[in-house]
Formats: C-alpha cells, structure tokens, sequence
C-alpha cells in the first residue's frame, strides 16, 4: 500500500532495537512516551519472552528506561502499560530513574471486562499504566478529557439553550472556614424571587452569608471581585436546610466555557470508556487481518495522547501492532494537531503457522509497519519507514541520527540530518 514519504507525514517507523534507537534521538526530544514492554508472563505471543526471572525482566527494561528518560522534555511525560506480574518491580524501577516526585499516577486499565478465565485463582480483568513526568513542576500532561463530562449532569437549561447545573457558591471543605480564610466570608445580597445576587445591598435583596449544613461559619469559594465579574453565573435561591428554609446563593457550571468543558480522569479507566483487547483485535483484523494476539485498543491510546498538547512528539519504543501511531493519526484527523508518533519495533521473527505469518508478515516489525501504513491510506498523515541496527556498518544511510529541527522546539517533527 503506498503512503506519503514526506518530512511532514504523522507517522515515522522504525525497524530495529528500541536500545539503538532510543540513542539516536537527541536529548529532550520527544515529549510523550507510551511504552507496552512484554510483561514477563512466560507467554509465547508475537513477542518471545527471554527473561525468565523479574531481576533479568529489569535488568532488560532499566538501560531503556535510562534512555526514554533523556529523551523526553521537560514538559514531557511517561505512561507504561504493566500486568501484576511486574508492576511492583516496575514502579520501584521508575521511582529510581525519574525520581519518586515525579510520579504521577497509577491507573488500572480495565481492558478485559469478562475477567481471564483460563488458569487457576481469580478471573483477572485489568492491568496497569503507570504514569510519570520527566519534571513534575514543568509537565505539560493535563489530567482530564472532554469525554469523560457526561451532559446528564447538567440538567438544567437556560432560555437560550445552555445547560447548566447549580453547584454551592458556598466552600464545602471544612478545612476552609472563617479562621483559615476570613478574606471569604462575607456578606452577598441576593433576592430569591428574581435569583440576583450583588456584592451590595439592592432593594428587594436579603444579606446572606455562608454557612454549613448545620449553621456553623463558612466561606464562598468566590471573591467579591469575581461575584461582581460575573452576575449571570450566580443565582440566589431558597433551599431547605436542617432548620427549615433559608436563602442561599449558588453557581451556574455551564456544560460549555470558554471554549469546552473537561473532568478530571479517574485512575479507573473502564472498557466501555477506553475498548478492549476485543475491540482492539476488531481494529486490527479491519486493517491488516487478526494478525496479532493482544493488541492495545485505540481508545486507550487517545486517551493518553490527549493528556499531552496537540503538536506533541510522540514516541513508542515497544511499538507492537501500532496502536499509538494509529491513536495518533485518529486524533490529528479530529481535532487538527500536529502530533508526529516515532514507532520502533524489532525484526523479531512471528511464530511459525501464526496468522501473521500466514499472512506474510514473518516478523513483529512488519506487522507494525503493514499497520501504519493502512492507517497512512485510511486516516491520512502519510508514512516514513526507515531502519537502523546497533551495528554501524548496516545502519540504514537514510536515518544516521533523528531529533528535531532547530534545537528541540515542541512540535516539531523528527527530521534526518
């Protein structure tokens, strides 16, 4: 299938050790790095599993952690997908490489909702991505997605159409009271006939000043100066409280401001949210045939490219099937980023009398690349394949070091130099 070669194709792929490849990439070049190393199961999938005990599984994985940690920015970030097998392990691991500040997150990936059925004990049906910031105070990662804000939410509507939802203009935290923040309480005035509220008294309005539930002191989660900034978001209302009814004065949360609404991710990330490993064998058998056994789903991979900005360097260094660069080309078609995805994938050979080799494809490597280019022709965002080996004397002449233009600016792609 043919693909676009040029500079600016969203894609680049990569045949060879990830070790010798992750040298060739220049200091903080890449700014997110998704990375799905084998999981020392003892499984015989596309990828062999050479490392029978945990300490050969790290002794494997530090050298490649060292160098994924100088090749990201500082506004850069890691998410590694791991089973119980080695996530301990992992965790210690990274703690040692990237600093234990620098942690972001552990989250459990529900990508088998039916639970593993086979063997002994509990039907296991998740696994983990463990997320770190090359530098926790410069991290550019932005933990939430507009697709997680579910619009059922917000059932209120306004005259022109907005929906929106009444939330407490009142702090809720009791760590926060008139002792620790007497800058916050103070007095609004609210008539709960028309629903205005002012920072001063108007005719018809009420004095209404923050309280707990059960009448204690309490603060807004407003300044004056924003309450006065935004008349139309804050409404005064009666409610009824544990002493009968009273006034208060509460926020409109409109579904859509400025620009687009966004939630927090949980660290729970469910199938039905993200796909599964069936979905991801249905994406892959519509591209290329059933050719891989335990594939990542789209979903799940832009999600986590989404927590990084839209002219991102993407890089995946245990590149599979290709789903990053896959996730990747999805999302530069939706919304107009610029990402650029550096997939690197090893020649390791497929298992003789597997569909991928019945297929043709006689190694994991050319199941990466049959992938990315069906993506090229699919979605669009073109292709460059290149190859480099450890060894100098066959290095592939096209890709003698790969980094950035102009110093390592964001955004741009890997170019040849």
């Amino acid at each position: 299938m043919a693909a676009d070669t040029g500079p600016g194709a969203w894609n680049t792929f990569i045949e060879g050790d990830n070790l010798d490849v992750l040298a060739t990439l220049d200091a903080g070049s890449v700014d997110l790095v998704y990375a799905d190393p084998p999981y020392n199961t003892g499984n015989d999938f596309a990828y062999r599993d050479r490392f029978g005990a945990h300490e050969a599984w790290a002794a494997m994985m530090r050298p490649r952690m060292q160098a994924v940690h100088r090749v990201l920015a500082p506004r850069g970030a890691l998410f590694v997908s791991i089973d119980d097998n080695e996530a301990a392990h992992l965790r210690l691991l990274l703690d040692e490489v990237f600093g234990e500040e620098n942690f972001l997150a552990q989250v459990v990936v529900n990508l088998n909702a039916k639970g593993r059925q086979l063997g002994r004990g509990f039907a296991t049906s998740h696994e983990y991505v463990l997320v770190y910031a090359r530098d926790a105070r410069t991290c550019a990662l932005d933990a939430s997605s507009a697709d997680t804000v579910d619009e059922a939410d917000f059932p209120l509507s306004a005259d022109d159409g907005r929906r929106f939802r009444h939330l407490p203009l009142r702090n809720t935290n009791k760590k926060f009271n008139p002792l620790t923040t007497p800058t916050l309480h103070y007095p609004l005035y609210g008539d709960p006939d028309s629903g205005r509220v002012s920072v001063s008294p108007f005719p018809g309005s009420v004095e209404v000043l923050p309280v707990f539930g059960d009448g204690r002191p309490a603060v807004w989660r407003w300044s004056p100066p924003l309450v006065h900034e935004r008349p139309d978001d804050v409404v005064c209302r009666i409610v009824r409280g544990r002493a009968g009814n009273r006034v208060d004065v509460f926020q409109r949360d409109w579904l859509h401001r400025d620009g687009g609404r966004r939630k927090k991710l949980h660290t729970i990330w469910l199938s039905e949210e993200i796909g599964s490993t069936d979905t991801a064998v249905a994406e892959l058998k519509d591209l290329v045939g059933h050719v891989f056994e335990s594939p990542k789903p789209t979903g799940l991979l832009r999600r986590i490219v989404a927590t990084m900005p839209p002219d991102s360097v993407v890089l995946d260094p245990f590149a599979g099937s290709g789903t990053t660069g896959h996730a990747v080309a999805l999302l530069n078609a939706a919304d107009g980023g610029t990402r650029r995805c550096i997939s690197v994938n090893s020649a390791e050979p497929t298992r003789e009398g597997s569909n991928a080799r019945l297929a043709g494809l006689a190694t994991v490597a050319d199941i990466t690349r049959a992938r990315l280019a069906a993506v090229a022709e699919r979605v669009g965002g073109g292709l460059v394949n290149h190859r480099i080996s450890g060894d100098p004397d066959v290095r592939d002449p096209l890709l003698p070091v790969v980094g950035r233009r102009n110093g390592g600016k964001p955004g741009e792609p890997p170019v040849i130099r």
